[in-house]
C-alpha cells in the first residue's frame, strides 16, 4: 500500500488521517440503514469518497452490525475491490475501513446515550450481530437501543476483542454526559473503555474539566450522515499501518503509536454548543451571564435545551481545565464546505490540482492555492485551516456560521 504520509524515525511509524464515525444511509439494494442518512451513503461509496476525494487513510463505518450492510461488505470482498487485511480491517485503495457499530444504551432513571464498538473482522462483527439481535428490536437499522445493562454490553464487546468508545459524549442528544450521567463510572467499568469521542460541540480543553477523562485518548470524528461531511472532523494517528490492531495500540499510547492531533470545528460552530431556547429561538451565548439556565433570560420560557458548554460547567469537578502531558493538540479547523465563496467549480479545480481535501488542508501552500482559485479564496482557505475565521455560535440543533466580512 502506498501512503503519502510522513515517515517517523522511530521504526517506520507514520501519520495517518482518520475519521472513525461514518454512517451508512442505504445498502446497495436501497434498503434504509440510517433513516436520516443520504441515499448514496453506501459502504462502497464511503470507501471511494474517503480514499479518492478526502484522502483519509483510515475510516470507521459504524453501521456494520446491520446484516444488509454485511451483505454489501461480502459483495465488495468477493469482487476483489476490497480485501480483509492481516492486522484487522478492510483495505480499499490507500484506505482501511474499520468495522464498527453505534448502539444506544439506557438504564432506568437515566437518559439514553450512544456508544461505538469496533471489531477486528467481519466474522466477529457477524457474531456480535447474532448476539445483539436477541436484545434489539431491529438490528438492520443504525443506532438502535439495546435492551441490556450497559456493563453487560461492555463485557460482550470486550469478550470479542472489541474496542468500546462512548460517542459524542457531551451532546444533549444521546451523549453519555450530555443526557445520561454526571460520571462515566456510573455507567461503565472505566478500565473497559478505550477512548472518548468528543463530538462536534466540544474540544479537549472543555473535556479537561472532568478528571475521570484524564487517562483516555480523545478522538473527534465527523458523525457523517452524507458523503460531503466525511472528514468534517478527524484525527492524525501515528501507527505502523492503518489497521484495527494498530488503532488499538495508538489509543493505548503503546510502542510509539498515539493520537497525534484532533482536527475539529471550533466548538462554537457545533450545533449543540450553547443552551438554546425553543420559546424565542435565542442561543444563549458566551455573553450570557448565566451558564446553567432552566428559564430563558430573554423570554422566561422553560423550553431550553442545555448546551454542551453549559452542561460541562454544571458537572465539572475542576474550575480550570487540566490537560495531561499525553493530550495532543486540538486544532480548530473550518471544513472547506463552510467557506463562503468556495463553490463546486473552485473546489473541483483545487481537487484536480492537489488531489484530495487532506492535501488542500495540510500540504498545499497559500501561494499554490492562490494560483488555482485566486488570492481572496486562498486566504479564506488558509484562515479556515488555521481556525482563525470569525464564527457565530451554534445551538439548538443549528450550526454556527462563518461570519462574512
Amino acid at each position: 500500500m502506498h501512503h503519502k504520509s510522513h515517515f517517523d524515525k522511530s521504526g517506520g511509524l507514520r501519520d495517518f488521517y482518520s475519521d472513525l464515525h461514518i454512517h451508512i444511509g442505504r445498502t446497495g439494494n436501497g434498503q434504509a440503514v440510517k433513516i436520516s442518512g443520504s441515499r448514496n451513503l453506501t459502504f462502497e461509496n464511503i470507501a471511494e469518497e474517503a480514499a479518492v476525494r478526502k484522502g483519509i487513510e483510515m475510516i470507521g463505518i459504524i453501521d456494520c452490525h446491520s446484516p444488509s450492510v454485511q451483505d454489501d461488505i461480502l459483495t465488495c470482498l468477493d469482487s476483489s475491490a476490497m480485501k480483509e487485511i492481516h492486522g484487522g480491517g478492510i483495505a480499499y485503495k490507500d484506505t482501511v475501513i474499520l468495522l464498527g457499530s453505534e448502539i444506544e444504551i439506557r438504564e432506568s432513571g437515566r437518559g439514553a446515550a450512544h456508544v461505538l464498538a469496533y471489531f477486528r473482522d467481519l466474522d466477529t462483527m457477524q457474531d456480535f450481530t447474532r448476539w445483539m439481535s436477541r436484545y434489539m428490536k431491529n438490528v438492520q437499522l443504525s443506532s438502535q437501543r439495546i435492551y441490556v445493562q450497559p456493563r453487560d454490553l461492555q463485557q460482550e464487546i470486550l469478550d470479542r476483542g472489541g474496542i468500546l468508545i462512548p460517542a459524542h459524549v457531551f451532546t444533549p442528544h444521546k451523549g453519555l454526559y450530555g443526557s445520561m450521567a454526571d460520571r462515566m463510572s456510573d455507567v461503565f467499568d472505566l478500565r473497559g473503555i478505550s477512548a472518548i469521542e468528543l463530538g462536534l460541540s466540544a474540544d479537549s480543553s472543555m473535556a479537561g474539566h472532568i478528571s475521570e477523562l484524564d487517562d483516555y485518548s480523545f478522538l473527534t470524528n465527523s458523525d457523517a450522515h452524507s458523503l460531503g461531511k466525511i472528514g468534517r472532523e478527524y484525527n492524525k494517528i501515528r501507527m505502523l499501518t492503518p489497521s484495527f490492531d494498530e488503532f488499538r495500540l495508538a489509543l493505548g499510547r503503546k510502542d510509539g503509536r498515539q493520537v497525534l492531533a484532533n482536527y475539529g470545528l471550533n466548538p462554537r460552530l457545533g450545533k449543540y454548543h450553547r443552551t438554546y431556547c425553543s420559546g424565542c429561538s435565542s442561543i444563549l451565548d458566551e455573553e450570557s451571564i448565566v451558564s446553567s439556565v432552566d428559564r430563558c433570560p430573554y423570554c422566561g420560557s422553560l423550553k431550553t435545551v442545555q448546551g454542551v458548554f453549559d452542561r460541562i460547567v454544571s458537572i465539572a469537578d475542576r474550575n480550570l481545565p487540566s490537560l495531561p502531558s499525553h493530550r495532543p493538540p486540538y486544532y480548530y479547523q473550518v471544513p472547506l464546505e463552510f467557506i463562503p465563496g468556495l463553490g463546486k467549480v473552485a473546489m473541483s479545480k483545487l481537487l484536480t490540482t492537489f488531489g484530495t481535501e487532506m492535501a488542500i488542508l495540510h500540504r498545499a501552500s497559500e501561494t499554490d492555492i492562490a494560483c488555482v482559485v485566486g488570492e481572496d479564496l486562498a486566504r479564506s482557505i488558509v484562515m479556515a485551516r488555521d481556525g482563525i475565521l470569525e464564527l457565530s455560535s451554534g445551538g439548538g440543533g443549528t450550526y454556527g456560521k462563518v461570519v462574512r466580512k
